[in-house]
């Protein structure tokens, strides 16, 4: 429960800061406030390796909000799934440690999106994540980046996506969902 209410907390600071500022370009870096908290350590007293992800979550909640892409995506009946993730870990985050999740657009390929989120203590990485999202519809199949493009616009200043990332994104890819996938162990 405690992601979901900061979750909350992070949309709705985003929505005011749409209304004050209005909506901000596609190729801002995102910053959220975050402090580690009780529930997000584990036995070693040190954050979670799993809660980086979900409060990675947070800076792209507010990304999407403040850029009004969550508002095109609500309108259009379109959603984002994550089809894979990698988080590098360089330094712990310690409990009631503050630090800002930094998060931005990577870019694109042909079938999906990439955000890229970074744990960040005074100007320093603490560590950093890359997200693949896929764009899927409400009323079934997949959104055409053509699609959305007409819908948002094409960011022009998006950085190009490292070609690491691309070979990262086909070496850690599971057989399509119409294909087999047994679970065999060489």
């Amino acid at each position: 429960m405690n992601v979901l209410w900061r979750t909350l907390l992070v949309i709705f600071r985003a929505r005011l800061s749409v209304r004050r500022h209005g909506t901000a370009p596609p190729e801002t870096v995102g910053r959220v406030r975050v402090t580690t908290l009780p529930t997000d350590i584990d036995m070693l007293m040190h954050m979670n390796n799993g809660r980086y992800l979900s409060l990675f979550d947070l800076g792209r909640w507010d990304l999407l909000t403040r850029t009004g892409f969550l508002r095109t995506m609500r309108d259009n009946g379109w959603y984002a799934v994550v089809s894979s993730e990698t988080v590098t870990f360089r330094k712990s985050l310690q409990l009631w440690q503050r630090f800002e999740v930094e998060s931005r657009f990577l870019g694109h390929d042909d079938r999906a999106l990439y955000v890229e989120h970074r744990a960040v203590v005074d100007g320093e990485v603490y560590a950093r994540a890359i997200v693949r999202a896929r764009m899927l519809k409400r009323s079934g199949g997949t959104l055409r980046h053509e699609e959305l493009f007409a819908a948002m616009g094409r960011p022009d200043n998006l950085p190009d996506v490292e070609p690491w990332v691309h070979d990262w994104a086909v070496a850690s890819a599971l057989p399509s969902t119409r294909d087999a996938a047994p679970s065999v162990w060489n």
